[in-house]
């Protein structure tokens, strides 16, 4: 659907940087999710860094997910900061690396 994750990338203090299909990109804060049932695991840091993308949602390994509908609602405008050249996994589950000029909004 347009409103699809198609590339996500963990960042500092519990966020993530999201680009979805329609073309929307921006920050989502995962900070008021850490106290909710299985999302709590995310409180690891190194865990939350494996975060990627499975059936167009953002998720992690032992399940939790984040739909695209709730990040398209709560996430600010957007994008990444720089430098932005990092490992990340795309909607088809590919490892790349990019890198990214462009400067906060």
């Amino acid at each position: 659907m347009y409103w699809d994750v198609k590339f996500v990338k963990p960042l500092s203090d519990y966020r993530i940087y999201v680009e979805l299909e329609n073309g929307s990109q921006g920050i989502f804060d995962v900070k008021p999710y850490l106290d909710q049932g299985s999302l709590r695991e995310l409180r690891d840091v190194h865990y939350f860094g494996q975060v990627g993308i499975q059936f167009g949602a953002v998720t992690w390994p032992n399940e939790q997910d984040i739909a695209p509908e709730t990040l398209l609602a709560e996430m600010l405008p957007g994008e990444p900061p720089e430098p932005f050249a990092q490992q990340h996994i795309d909607a088809d589950g590919c490892e790349t690396t990019e890198l990214s000029i462009n400067h906060w909004t």
